[in-house]
């Protein structure tokens, strides 16, 4: 697996866009690292001080994680180095999306990310630059559809993602109208965990997790973790956290859901972040769910984890602890071995999957048809993985040589 991961990560991108804002200090990149299949897709990201090292290494984790959620195409990534929370950012991305438009309407498809809504930024904006959907150059590079055919699979896809949740089982609240993108991936992070105990002959019931961010990934996946029976004893959010060492019930879980404030969560009892971060590492836990922002994690609050009884950890983020490395690094590989750790790109390839999913010929629109899909893609990848290793742990490492023998 190890000479397999450096060949892979070693081996060079075969496109990089480069663009400089010409109104304002922003800078971006879209990386492809192969076009695979005809196509390559990945979201797009800001954040203040990105760089081309940050969008690399998750165009590289696209490609890897499209071996999971289809279809068979590279990875790419778009990342803009600009603050979201500036009053010019949709100036920004109208240029942005301006100038990538000949790649997505060619052979790139992206979605949103960090900072980077779906429904209410990329879709609009990328219209505005001529392009019938974000997904278009998937469509044109890899799928090669009749004209016909591609208008009615990019009104399948654009209906489905922004589709408005209306079975209760998968929605916090059917009067709020969250859509299959906001719920999907912390659905399959969730998923993820309680599928991987099933496997294994255990069940995800009254297993006591902790949840690392509060945005739509860590909210979602709190939500549907205590729908399934765990018991969440911890949050910790940017701006803090709380904790029960009870378990919240579900209607309280839910009940923070619908209270967030944005991405961030929200109560009258928030204990502050310096606080929380002391605290809640040392709680008795089975289930770590870490949907925070990509290298946060130190092997410093696995061990402490470890020590109170962390079985399994579902990742919610990209490349959740803090190594240097693009993929495989020490404290993932130390994780590795002491716990079941479920890569990310088998427990939140559900937004992946779900483009891939209505990018297929006719499919159901039905909540239950979209889930259910995504559940068992994510269950068929850890059966793969439990058939080349049925050991609880060394889970990541077999998951990757299974998909870097696809791609190498």
């Amino acid at each position: 697996m190890k000479d397999l991961l450096q060949k892979y990560e070693e081996k060079t991108p075969e496109i990089i866009f480069n663009w400089k804002d010409p109104e304002t200090e922003a800078e971006g990149w879209t990386v492809i690292n192969s076009l695979r299949g005809g196509a390559a897709g990945g979201g797009t990201r800001m954040r203040k001080g990105l760089d081309i090292n940050e969008v690399l290494s998750l165009a590289k984790t696209m490609e890897v994680k499209f071996t999971v959620s289809g279809p068979a195409i590279g990875g790419a990534k778009s990342g803009i180095n600009f603050d979201p929370n500036d009053p010019r950012k949709k100036g920004v991305l109208e240029r942005w999306y301006a100038a990538v438009s000949p790649l997505l309407k060619s052979y790139y498809g992206t979605g949103g990310d960090l900072n980077v809504d779906e429904i209410h930024e990329v879709i609009p904006i990328t219209e505005q630059s001529g392009v019938w959907h974000p997904q278009e150059g998937v469509f044109e590079g890899h799928f090669r559809p009749t004209q016909a055919d591609k208008i009615n699979r990019i009104g399948q896809l654009r209906h489905g993602v922004i589709k408005v949740i209306e079975n209760p089982k998968y929605s916090p609240n059917v009067s709020r109208k969250y859509t299959i993108a906001d719920m999907i991936t912390g659905f399959g992070v969730a998923e993820a965990a309680k599928h991987f105990y099933d496997i294994h002959g255990d069940s995800i019931v009254g297993k006591r997790a902790i949840v690392q961010g509060f945005g739509n990934v860590g909210a979602a996946a709190a939500f549907y973790l205590a729908q399934m029976g765990a018991k969440v004893v911890g949050i910790i959010d940017i701006a803090g956290g709380l904790i029960n060492e009870e378990g919240f019930t579900f209607n309280e879980i839910t009940d923070l859901y619908l209270n967030k404030v944005g991405n961030t969560l929200a109560s009258d009892h928030l204990i502050p972040f310096s606080e929380i971060n002391e605290k809640i590492w040392s709680l008795e836990t089975e289930v770590f769910a870490p949907c925070a922002a990509s290298r946060l994690v130190t092997q410093d609050q696995i061990d402490q984890m470890i020590e109170t009884g962390l079985e399994v950890v579902s990742c919610g983020a990209n490349v959740p602890f803090a190594d240097k490395e693009i993929f495989f690094g020490s404290i993932m590989e130390h994780t590795d071995q002491k716990v079941s750790l479920i890569p990310d790109f088998i427990s939140n390839c559900g937004m992946a999957r779900v483009f891939a999913y209505f990018m297929e010929r006719k499919v159901q629109m039905t909540d239950e048809a979209i889930f259910s899909d995504t559940s068992e893609i994510i269950r068929k990848a850890l059966e793969k993985v439990y058939e080349k290793n049925n050991n609880k742990t060394g889970v990541s490492a077999t998951a990757f040589e299974i998909a870097l023998s696809q791609l190498i």
